[in-house]
């Protein structure tokens, strides 16, 4: 695919996060030359719950990834649901398109595998690497490389500004995506945006140790509980079976300006659950073994186009987190197992007419696949932003197997695509007559 001999790479990944080591291990296993550049050193952290559900874990299988237990990696048996007094132990569901458990790692050590994984599929990796902008055709406008400013260890300038070529780039730069904004493709005020807090705590000991169960708590309160109003979200306990748990929280708006006005201090509601909590999980300030830290999850393809002009967006560079529960790693792998194969595809075309014609099936895959889904996840999203709907869903709702049956399915963004169950046959038949994100 490439252009010129000036070309440094068939193509260009900005980012080394989950998104961006799918897209660069797919390039790389196509037979690609594939650059991929990321700001920090890894080792290196990022704010998440660091659950991983079957949809994620049936895309690790796929890309080839080491997933067993002596390897550091923590098989889960489903998700604890506790509202209204009450909780609920589901086991993931059973399906054909996804297996039967989901995993649990931290986001330091996942990272770092997967772009591991990606290397030894056969793509580059440039470290302290900060990409400053795209490189455009003087002529068309089109995208052909990056600029890009290398950084010390403490982030700071570390010599001239670096340029690489190639034909095809990725952004997978995270919600800011400063990649994307330079080309105008900005973000969307019609579609949801979630903040998240989470921090760690020692489990040894204690009755959260490790738990077999992702476990959500459905009942965000701003306030003391049952004193305060009800907020969309919900908080989590993810054990991580190396002696400590993740524990954090996330609400939802169904606008970015609505999250805004509303302004709560997600840090101090954090406190308020671990002050509550019960003794024996032991959350407390002697056991907590790093900061809270908070970040913004960008849902339901709040960026668009997700193709334009020789650039593809992955991951929360396109808004994929899913407004039904907050995951984004299982879409931030699937988004780049298709842009691989959408790049890899568009090399054997012999025009640049059929090239950039292939590079768009990218866009149209993902919201074939999503696009019905997150429509869904919007309008679910809106109702329960409401309290007195959210109330009513946990008090009346939830006790009810069939509700049930729905959370789980929904919760876990696990459902058969084709077939299965009538619960599947509902949401998938919903997904495809609704208009797409």
């Amino acid at each position: 695919m490439r252009a010129a001999q000036r070309d440094d790479a068939d193509v260009i990944v900005v980012g080394a996060g989950p998104a961006g080591a799918s897209t660069a291990h797919w390039c790389a296993s196509a037979g690609l030359d594939v650059l991929l550049l990321d700001k920090a050193e890894f080792p290196r952290d990022k704010v998440c719950g660091d659950g991983l559900t079957p949809r994620a874990v049936a895309e690790l299988a796929r890309m080839g990834v080491d997933t067993r237990a002596d390897d550091g990696w923590i098989r889960n048996e489903g998700l604890r649901v506790v509202a209204g007094g009450r909780s609920w132990e589901l086991a993931w569901p059973e399906l054909t398109t996804y297996p039967g458990y989901g995993l649990a790692r931290s986001r330091m050590s996942l990272d770092h595998r997967l772009v591991q994984h990606a290397q030894a599929s056969g793509a580059k990796l440039v470290e302290r690497a900060r990409v400053t902008g795209p490189l455009l055709d003087e002529r068309s406008g089109r995208v052909v490389g990056v600029t890009s400013q290398p950084l010390d260890g403490r982030g700071r300038r570390d010599g001239a500004e670096q340029t690489f070529r190639a034909p095809v780039v990725v952004a997978a730069d995270g919600v800011s995506s400063r990649f994307a904004t330079a080309l105008d493709i900005t973000r969307r005020d019609d579609r949801p945006m979630g903040t998240a807090v989470r921090t760690y705590f020692r489990t040894e000991g204690t009755t959260r140790h490790e738990d077999a169960f992702m476990e959500s708590h459905l009942e965000l309160w701003d306030g003391e509980p049952g004193a305060s109003n009800l907020l969309p979200g919900y908080g989590w306990i993810f054990a991580l079976g190396d002696g400590t748990a993740n524990v954090g929280l996330g609400s939802v708006s169904s606008t970015p300006a609505r999250q805004s006005a509303i302004g709560h201090d997600y840090r101090a509601l954090l406190d308020t659950w671990m002050r509550t909590s019960p003794p024996e999980w032991g959350f407390t300030a002697e056991n907590q073994t790093g900061p809270v830290r908070g970040a913004a999850l960008p849902m339901g393809f709040n960026r668009s186009p997700l193709y334009s002009r020789g650039t593809l967006l992955v991951g929360d560079a396109a808004g994929m987190t899913s407004p039904f529960n907050g995951e984004g790693i299982a879409y931030a792998l699937q988004a780049g197992r298709v842009a691989g194969d959408a790049i890899a595809q568009a090399r054997t075309r012999v025009t640049d007419d059929a090239r950039e014609r292939t590079l768009g099936t990218y866009a149209e895959r993902m919201r074939a696949d999503l696009g019905g889904y997150y429509t869904l996840g919007r309008w679910f999203v809106r109702l329960i932003e409401h309290p007195a709907i959210m109330r009513a869903c946990v008090r009346y709702g939830l006790p009810r197997p069939v509700v049930m049956q729905f959370v789980l399915k929904l919760l876990s963004d696990c459902y058969e695509p084709r077939g299965g169950d009538w619960v599947d046959r509902v949401i998938a038949g919903l997904t495809r007559v609704v208009p797409q994100a």
